[in-house]
């Protein structure tokens, strides 16, 4: 039985020590660091202006369409005015061409019934020229003459006529046309500097906290040049750049669990998003000419399941590689 003991005590002590050796000599579990990111975006105007009015400063939280900022440009203004009198000028011309006035139809009607008085006239003065030549008290001369008359007269009415149908017809299809096209070109203008002149008044063009406020009062500003910079902290999502040899079977939607050190010790869990490959820059040199090789890093962006409160972007984020809980 000391024997048996003996054995049973040497075995456990022996079972010990491997264990030991084990825990000893097994390689530590990958850590790998990644950092909160966020989107960000910067505000800039899309025509210049001199800042009248700001709304917001650093730290301010602001929702979507939030009027952030005012812009003041008295060329865009006065450049509106000038097209809307010159839509005023081509609607009134669109009217002239569409219309005639009375007094030149009257004038037209008048002059009509005179020419037909004097082809009535000359009509009648024909044939009494006919009878009278034909008792010899004429001469053929006359007769032509008062045919010449007739003739002209009856030309004289025909014109009278036409610009009487002129006169009520007013202007071409064309000039119509024309006049129709210059009120849409003047009303487009108009549109386009109105739109301008709306685009001094700043919006917050997603929801979040201001970060950056580069606008003074009084500064002017370029097109496109940045006002504030608005990051998103209601969205955020861990960034982590691994080498391609440790993404063996990772795939989206694979759930792991880090931690941010900012905020303790608690586990967040969270869900890959995005499998990216990095540029040529971002590869891992091999390190012998021979046998080996270059290894691509990717990038892998993983988003909170339930976002712990007081997460900023830039905070480190810590998980053990492959998924271990920390």
């Amino acid at each position: 039985m000391k024997k048996i003991l003996q054995a049973l005590v040497g075995i456990c002590l022996l079972a010990g020590l491997g264990v030991l050796l084990w825990f000893a000599t097994k390689a530590p579990p990958l850590v790998v660091q990644g950092e909160v990111s966020t989107n960000r975006v910067d505000i800039s105007p899309r025509v210049g202006g001199r800042v009248a009015k700001l709304n917001v400063d650093v730290g301010d939280i602001v929702k979507q369409a939030d009027v952030i900022a005012i812009l003041e440009s008295p060329q865009l203004t006065a450049s509106m005015h000038m097209a809307d009198a010159a839509l005023a000028v081509s609607e009134a011309d669109l009217v002239r061409v569409n219309s005639t006035r009375p007094e030149r139809i009257d004038a037209a009607k008048a002059e009509l019934a005179a020419a037909n008085a004097d082809v009535v006239l000359y009509q009648e003065e024909a044939a009494r020229q006919a009878r009278l030549i034909s008792t010899g008290a004429s001469t053929q001369s006359q007769v032509d003459q008062t045919n010449r008359n007739l003739d002209a007269a009856i030309r004289k009415r025909e014109s009278a006529d036409a610009n009487l149908r002129l006169a009520v017809a007013g202007s071409s299809k064309e000039e119509k046309a024309l006049a129709a096209t210059q009120v849409e070109q003047a009303r487009a203008s108009l549109n386009q500097q109105q739109v301008d002149v709306a685009e001094l008044t700043i919006h917050a063009s997603i929801s979040g906290q201001i970060t950056t406020r580069v606008a003074e009062l009084g500064e002017n500003f370029a097109a496109g040049a940045p006002l504030f910079s608005i990051v998103d902290i209601e969205h955020p999502w861990f960034t982590f750049n691994l080498r391609e040899d440790l993404l063996k079977g990772l795939k989206i939607g694979d759930r792991f669990h880090v931690t941010v050190p900012a905020l303790g010790a608690e586990k967040v869990e969270v869900k890959v998003t995005v499998l990216n490959a990095q540029g040529q820059y971002a590869t891992w040199r091999a390190t012998r000419a021979t046998g080996d090789f270059d290894l691509r890093t990717f990038e892998v962006r993983a988003e909170p399941v339930d976002p712990p409160a007081g997460l900023r972007p830039g905070m480190s984020v810590l998980a053990s590689w492959p998924f271990e809980d920390l």
